[in-house]
């Protein structure tokens, strides 16, 4: 999906909401396609699928979830693994999902990073801990 009439940062924003609209259906071919290269080489697709249809359904017994974007902030110099090449332009956004699963119910609260790759904005997750 092309965002191109919109600022930036929402722009950004845009991306995180389509990630998670089509994981919160289960979508999760289309959901990897909107990660940067880097991910999508750390996560192929089979496995990737496999996993979080494995983690968000077997293990927390939740069919769907909510979700809610919150704070977002621009960063100039950031890095998704200490040895990562650094981007100049990233979004850091903060997502929480809200399941109601065999185990209760829970939020599960992550940032989630975008920045454009090739034109298209794309995300990515923090590994450098």
């Amino acid at each position: 999906m092309r965002y191109g009439l919109f600022s930036p940062s929402r722009q950004a924003i845009q991306v995180v909401e389509e990630f998670y609209e089509y994981e919160q259906t289960g979508d999760y071919s289309n959901s990897w396609e909107l990660l940067h290269s880097s991910m999508k080489e750390r996560f192929p697709k089979g496995g990737y699928i496999q996993d979080r249809v494995h983690v968000f359904m077997g293990h927390f017994g939740a069919d769907t979830f909510e979700f809610e974007i919150g704070e977002k902030r621009k960063l100039s110099n950031w890095k998704m693994t200490k040895e990562s090449k650094s981007l100049h332009s990233v979004f850091e956004v903060k997502v929480t999902q809200f399941y109601k699963g065999k185990y209760g119910t829970f939020e599960f609260v992550q940032y989630v990073y975008v920045t454009e790759e090739k034109g298209n904005w794309v995300i990515l997750w923090d590994f450098k801990t």
